[in-house]
């Protein structure tokens, strides 16, 4: 009788789901009249707001070009620039072209942010993990994409950079290290 039972429900449930594809296929494309379109994805705005709407801008993020000198390259991004939004585009690196090109990254691939914030014109990124693990060239090139892209941003006066909130000694291409590194620091790094 189990068996019965068993057999019987698994031939009730292939019928229930034997009408999900009484769909027809077709392999012409088939216009949707602009009223069937669901949740307001034609919408000029953001469904939900007050009219809210997204707009983008370009902002610069340093990469290693050819020569192996920090190089601006623009990337888009929502606008306002918020910080966590740029420095994702450049834990991304080179595009397919800026590699071809010779252009590279010395960011870890995987890298993940947790919080970055700009708060006095001193950003602060808090990493998950950190750039120790880099040669000291690889941790000084990261530090200054780091560094570049975050000033273009609103971090003028310097970055610190954390893991899982401790701040870090970065680091400087001439020797030594700092807590809080600024342009300055990094300008040799730059095909000037």
């Amino acid at each position: 009788m189990t068996r019965l039972r068993t057999l019987t429900i698994m031939l009730l449930g292939a019928l229930v789901l034997s009408g999900c594809t009484l769909v027809p296929t077709s392999n012409n494309p088939s216009m949707v009249r602009r009223g069937q379109v669901p949740f307001g994805l034609l919408d000029r705005t953001i469904p939900g707001t007050n009219n809210g709407r997204v707009r983008f801008i370009t902002q610069p993020v340093y990469i290693i070009d050819a020569s192996g000198h920090l190089a601006p390259s623009s990337r888009i991004v929502p606008a306002p620039a918020q910080l966590g939004s740029v420095l994702r585009e450049l834990i991304i690196g080179p595009t397919d072209i800026e590699t071809a090109a010779g252009y590279s990254s010395s960011l870890p691939k995987g890298l993940v942010i947790l919080d970055a914030t700009i708060k006095g014109e001193i950003g602060t990124i808090n990493l998950a993990r950190s750039l120790s693990t880099l040669s000291r060239q690889d941790q000084i090139n990261a530090i200054g994409q780091l560094v570049y892209t975050s000033n273009d941003v609103g971090a003028s006066k310097g970055l610190i950079i954390t893991v899982a909130g401790v701040a870090q000694l970065l680091p400087r291409p001439k020797g030594g290290n700092v807590k809080i590194a600024t342009e300055a620091d990094y300008q040799s790094l730059l095909n000037i």
